[in-house]
């Protein structure tokens, strides 16, 4: 079997040409060719690889979300596998795989997204939208890299952040028609998954397969002190426990607005300077982009 493997040298921190190597102990036996997708145009090289041979997107979040927005338009009937080399690796920590593991098949998990739309750009997404101080981590990470070449603490980004530089805001969400208005947000993130940021388990009921729906978790109308007590916490999904100030909306139709200017990440990618997003469920993108065909 012919193996194509589209990968991200810029993964994990610049070591994503190196860990993707590491992919040949799984297919040995096997033809495999390596494409670099900073230097190929990744539609073009799908085009160029017969439909019986097989599809690697080797990197992290970021990388994989590239590549169901590329191809969002053309349609994908080549078998597609992932294998992670990322930093934070959060979609295959969702399907129960840390980075390294075995190429697993990926088809039923990007035939069908999610999508959100931000300063009039509408994007797919394979793990969640991140608001508030998980925006401003991405931010000041990516200022970081463009400092160093060292790995970046998001967990040192995101304390010192609580503490001095970033100020909760108020929101305004709606879900399916429905309204609601928050005090002092510290993060409000539309999830596909369970996973962002690295292993936080910020929406620990969601679930990609299952659920039709997605899930927006809000933490709100705390101190800084006690947010940082509790902030923790996520990363086992116990911060659910703290209902006083963090609560989960599900629905197929999200929007979310700051009164402030704020990043955004979309599956670790940042923009900036975003005062409203809104996303739309799988169901609700597939149902619409399956009328476009009829029609």
């Amino acid at each position: 079997m012919k193996y194509h493997v589209l990968y991200n040298p810029k993964a994990g921190n610049g070591t994503g040409e190196s860990e993707t190597k590491n992919i040949e102990k799984f297919l040995s036996g096997d033809e495999v060719v390596y494409y670099d997708l900073t230097q190929n145009k990744t539609v073009e090289l799908i085009a160029k690889i017969p439909r019986s041979e097989k599809i690697v997107i080797s990197g992290g979040d970021g990388t994989l979300n590239r590549f169901v927005n590329d191809t969002a338009n053309i349609g994908i009937r080549h078998d597609v596998y992932y294998f992670a080399t990322g930093s934070g690796n959060d979609f295959i920590h969702d399907l129960g795989g840390n980075k390294g593991d075995k190429p697993v098949l990926i088809n039923e998990y990007i035939k069908d997204l999610p999508e959100v739309t931000v300063n009039g750009n509408t994007y797919k997404f394979i793990n969640g939208v991140g608001y508030g101080i998980d925006g401003y981590c991405c931010e000041m990470g990516d200022k970081l890299r463009e400092k160093s070449d060292k790995p970046v603490n998001y967990a040192g980004i995101a304390i010192k952040g609580l503490l001095f530089h970033f100020k909760p805001r108020n929101a305004e969400i709606e879900v399916d028609g429905k309204k609601y208005t928050f005090k002092k947000v510290w993060l409000a993130p539309t999830m596909h998954g369970r996973y962002y940021g690295g292993g936080m388990d910020v929406t620990p009921g969601q679930d990609r397969l299952e659920k039709t729906t997605e899930t927006c978790g809000v933490m709100y109308g705390s101190g800084k002190l006690k947010t940082l007590m509790v902030f923790p916490s996520i990363f086992k999904g116990e911060h659910v426990k703290h209902t006083e100030m963090f609560t989960q909306l599900e629905g197929d139709r999200i929007s979310v607005k700051f009164d402030v200017p704020t990043a955004v990440q979309i599956d670790g990618e940042t923009i900036l300077g975003v005062t409203e997003y809104s996303v739309e469920s799988r169901a609700v993108v597939a149902e619409r982009e399956n009328a476009e065909q009829v029609g």
